[in-house]
């Protein structure tokens, strides 16, 4: 996977602070033009966390305009991430922001093959998906068929769907946030 350039991670930061401070505060959204890497096709996340505490996580797998995507997905974190509640204004200053910019899926047919901390992975059974990023299973030191079942569990499906027909996916993906 090819990186982004300093200047290009700091300007799509610099996007979701915005939006999520615009968002957080009942401001207008930031436009996301004027810089070439708001143009770029990808599918990203936006993670929040506050005091080394996951806050907020939302993103979209399937490409779309980089800077818009992001303006929304900060704002949703920030504001509609369930398994939180809404982002205040006095949170901000303690707010940290990590992006994760994906490659296109790719399907996985040898479970084997899953490179846990390289790859993200998304299962898909019964009309349910779940999706975990790669630095997941680097943070919880999971192998690769404890990070399959941790995602068939964020799925909402049987821990061992991975190995009864559910369908898998992986992407890779730059990783960057604030100091």
């Amino acid at each position: 996977m090819s990186a982004r350039s300093v200047e290009a991670r700091q300007q799509l930061l610099l996007l979701a602070r915005a939006a999520l401070e615009a968002a957080v505060l009942g401001a207008a959204p930031p436009t996301s033009a004027g810089a070439d890497a708001f143009d770029e096709r990808a599918g990203a996340f936006v993670t929040l966390e506050h005091v080394g505490q996951l806050r907020g996580c939302i993103g979209q797998l399937e490409p779309s305009r980089l800077g818009d995507l992001l303006v929304y997905c900060a704002r949703a974190a920030a504001l509609e991430d369930p398994r939180f509640t809404r982002v205040l204004p006095d949170e901000l200053p303690a707010i940290h922001i990590e992006l994760s910019v994906l490659t296109p899926l790719i399907r996985l047919d040898d479970p084997a093959a899953l490179r846990p901390g390289i790859d993200g992975l998304v299962v898909s059974s019964a009309g349910r998906r779940g999706v975990l990023l790669p630095q997941v299973a680097t943070e919880h030191g999971w192998s690769g068929d404890e990070f399959l079942r941790h995602t068939c569990l964020k799925a909402g499906i049987a821990p061992d769907a991975w190995r009864r027909g559910a369908q898998l996916f992986t992407f890779e993906a730059d990783i960057f946030g604030e100091p």
